[in-house]
This record gives structure tokens, sequence and C-alpha cells, in this order.
């Protein structure tokens, strides 16, 4: 009843028994290669004269498939397999005969084969949209269900057709229409189909990212975290899937994930997750700015003296924005080249430290070096002179003089700036920032300013005090202010001066 070749083909491929990959179970991925090559294979017929109308119609042979209709055949009758002359036209992509048969009173929605499937979704199985777009013009219905429980789009996503996936959308099939077990064809792209694609074709006609299915109340990221889909995972990440919904066991996606010990999954969904926690609180942050703005204007506190454009938020006193950082620091002191960091006054004890411990660390070296050439090279700086004295050394270790100059040249610049440091913090009470705002204030007035008579300067001790929070076995009383809140002026109860913003 079937032409050489290409009617096991048909019965493989479409109504027949289904081998290990098929429909639920999986895609057959040289599906459409095996066609092809059926219909290469396919032998001439030299006498169609004797075809029965079954082998005509898979041959496309339309003057025999005429004469045997009007003979009296009726396009209606399945053959013996329950299967149409529809279906065979349907699935061999013969145009000319699905017309003929269909103005012969075919139906078009006529189920048949193993799969009850429609003409339509014969089609669909092997791709040919020239055929869809035919049967759809001429009445078929794409959201009949076959023996599977797919509908047309769930075939087209599953046998990965874009082309068919985009019509029938275009044609106003639901992009989120379900099957018998309510699952998406997202769901099943994301599921069955391992790669990028269709769930990134998908997801360019904007289907629904969280709702579930019948049964296991999976979304169609959980879906594709079952099955490993990582190409499926990051396209529905990036499509902003819901990472909390829990299905009917109560599992989130990461929670699937962790139980299938999938490492790279599980990075992309922690990763994901705190991209997510960092946008809230971005966004949270905002309102509180506009808030805070609000409260500012409204309480006459608005003022763009002491009001940073960049952060949005009120200066404490002593703060600086950081364009670097691009953050307000609290008393600010620098940024500092060689710690990539603002100094300021969460951390500008500790820039004290590193500078001492450098600078220590640096002079032991440099004494180790000399100690090393004192035992080691037979030269002394006396007996020899300094020209002698310094070939001889570069003659007996050069990599001991490589680490001379390298520790010379960090305790230098350490040590400069730790003296610098303590002078102003013990002497003048100031910060960087501040001392040289003052030099460059007094460049342009007449009488000459002392950077000493400032409101921080309360004096050598008092100043220690205060910068390092050390009472001195009781000698002296530090007093504690929060440069990150201090927004007004302050009295310091030991001299009750006023501190203020220079």
């Amino acid at each position: 009843m079937e032409g050489p070749g290409l009617g096991s083909q048909c019965r493989n491929h479409s109504h027949g028994p289904h081998p290990p990959g098929f429909g639920r179970y999986g895609i057959c991925a040289h599906e459409n290669k095996e066609l092809a090559n059926a219909r290469e294979a396919l032998p001439l017929i030299e006498d169609s004269s004797n075809c029965d109308i079954v082998k005509a119609t898979q041959y496309g042979i339309f003057e025999r498939c005429k004469e045997l209709v009007e003979a009296g055949y009726d396009v209606r009758q399945p053959d013996k397999e329950n299967v149409s002359l529809l279906h065979w036209a349907a699935i061999n992509n013969r145009l000319d005969l699905v017309k003929f048969y269909i103005s012969k009173g075919a139906v078009v929605d006529q189920l048949g084969g193993d799969l009850n499937s429609t003409p339509l979704h014969w089609a669909i199985r092997q791709g040919h949209l020239p055929m869809v777009i035919l049967l759809l013009q001429h009445g078929a219905d794409p959201t009949l269900i076959d023996g599977e429980g797919f509908s047309s789009i769930h075939l087209a996503v599953l046998f990965q057709h874009m082309p068919i996936i985009a019509y029938l959308i275009s044609k106003r099939q639901s992009v989120n229409m379900t099957d018998v077990n309510g699952q998406t064809p997202l769901m099943l792209s994301a599921h069955k189909v391992i790669g990028p694609e269709p769930t990134g074709f998908l997801l360019k006609f904007n289907p629904s990212l969280n709702v579930v299915d019948k049964i296991h109340q999976n979304t169609p990221l959980h879906w594709a975290v079952a099955a490993g889909n990582v190409n499926a995972v990051d396209k529905l990440l990036e499509a902003g899937s819901s990472l909390d919904i829990q299905n009917v066991k109560g599992e989130t996606p990461l929670d699937m994930a962790l139980q299938n010990k999938n490492q790279l999954i599980i990075h992309m969904l922690k990763t994901e997750a705190k991209m997510r926690t960092n946008q809230k609180f971005r966004l949270w942050r905002w309102l509180q700015k506009c808030e805070n703005i609000i409260t500012l204007a409204e309480t006459g506190c608005l003022d763009f003296r002491t009001f940073c454009t960049s952060c949005l938020i009120r200066k404490p006193l002593r703060s600086l924005h950081c364009h670097v950082c691009n953050s307000c620091v609290a008393r600010y002191d620098q940024h500092c080249l060689w710690t990539g960091r603002c100094i300021g006054f969460g951390n500008h004890h500790y820039y004290i430290f590193f500078l001492f411990f450098l600078s220590m660390v640096c002079g032991w070296i440099i004494y180790g070096s000399f100690i090393y050439w004192s035992n080691h090279c037979a030269t002394t700086f006396k007996e020899d002179g300094l020209w002698t004295y310094l070939n001889q050394i570069v003659a007996c270790s050069p990599w001991v003089l490589y680490i001379l100059m390298l520790a010379t040249f960090h305790f230098s610049w350490s040590t400069f700036l730790l003296l610098n440091q303590l002078f102003q913090i013990a002497f003048l009470g100031l910060t960087s920032h501040e001392r040289i705002s003052l030099l460059k204030q007094s460049k342009h007035m007449k009488q000459t300013l002392s950077l000493r008579k400032t409101p921080y300067n309360l004096g050598f001790m008092q100043n220690l005090a205060d910068f390092f929070q050390c009472g001195c076995f009781g000698l002296v009383k530090p007093c504690v202010v929060d440069w990150t809140s201090q927004y007004t002026m302050v009295f310091h109860p030991a001299r009750e001066k006023v501190l203020r913003s220079v």
C-alpha cells in the first residue's frame, strides 16, 4: 500500500511505533535528514497506471490520484492503518494533492495513525511550512491535540521548526497554550530540547515565565534545571524568571539544582540571586534618597553647598565626595595611590599603622642587606672607598642590591607620609584635604592664615587621644564624634571649641 522506502519512513516518523528518543522521551535529531535521504533513494516508478491511490499520493502522482478519485474512491476513507489520503499528502508535502482532496470533501482535521494526529500534525513534524500554511488556510485547527497530548505549536517546538513556530504564533495561536499535562511550549523547550533554541526564540514572543504545569507545578526554569539545560537556564534567567517559586514538592529551582549537583547551574542561580538582591537594594536606596531630598527641602536644609549631587545625600561635616570611589567619605583625608582606597573616618588609623609597619619592615630589610654584605663580601667602605665598595657589592650579590633599592624606595615614601600624617594629626588636628584646602585659601587672603588655629586643633595630647581613641591611662579623655552622621556644629567637652567644616 505504500511506496518503497518512503512509506516506511512515513510510518516510522509520523504515526508508527516510535524509536528511542522520540516524543515525550526526547527529540529525534536525525529525523529530517533521514527523510531527505529516503527521498533521494526513492526509486522511480516507470508505470504509474497500476499504483494504488496511497502509493500515488506518497509519490505525488497527481493524474493517477485524480483518476482513482473520479472513478469513485472516497478521499475520506482511511487505509488499514487508519491513515487518510490527506495525511499521506501532508507528510510528503504534496500541495496540489491536498488542494484536490479538500475540494473533493476530505476532512482537514481528520484524525489518524497510531498517534491519532491530524494532517497538520504530520506536516509540522516534518517541518513543511508551505503545507502548514495551506492546511490553516483551509480551516485546520492548530489547537487540536494528538495522542501524545501535543498541539501544533508544541510539536513545532519539540522538532525545533522555528519558522512554523513564528507562523503559528502570528496566526494568533497562544504562546502559552498548554498540552494535556499543562505544559507550555516554553516548558517543553526548556525540558526536552537541549540548547539555546527554540527557548530563546520563544522568549521573543513574551511567554509567561512563571506559569506552572498541572502535575509537578514546575515553572519553565524548574524544567530547564531538571534537564540540566544550561543554555535554557541562562536564557530564562536573562528574561527574568522567578527564582522563588516552589513546585509541588516545595522546591525552588536552586533546590533542584542542589539536589542534581549541577555545579554550573548552581553557580548561575546563586549569581543571579545576588544580582537581583543588589538591584532591589539599589532601588530601596534610591527611594530612601528621594525621601531624604523631600525631607531636606521641606525643612529648609537643602543647601547645595552641603548637598552631594552625586550621592543625593546631605554631606556630613568634613566629608567629601570621591569621584574615583564614587561615594562620599566621612572626614575625608585622601584617595591613597598605594592602597587604591579612600582614607577617611573608618580606616584612617589603620592607614597610619600600615605606613608605620611598612617603614619598619623596609628599614629592617635595609639593615639586613648591609649585614649580609659585611659578612659575605670581601670589601668595606672605610678601606676601599665608595666607588670600589659599590662595585664589589654589585658583583657580590646583585639580587640583594635590587632588594635594597626596592626597600629604600618604599621606605622613603612610607616614612615621609607617616611623619606628615602624624604631624597633621598631632599638631594641626587636620586631614590632608583640609590642610591643602586651607593652604590654597591662604594664597588669596591678605592676612596670613595659621594652620594651628583651627577649631579641630585641641592640642597635642587631645588630638592624639581623639584620633586613636586612647585615654593614655586616664591622662586624657578622648571625645567620640561620629563623623558619618555629624551635620551640625558641636562643642568639644574638654575645650568647648566649636567644630565646623573647613
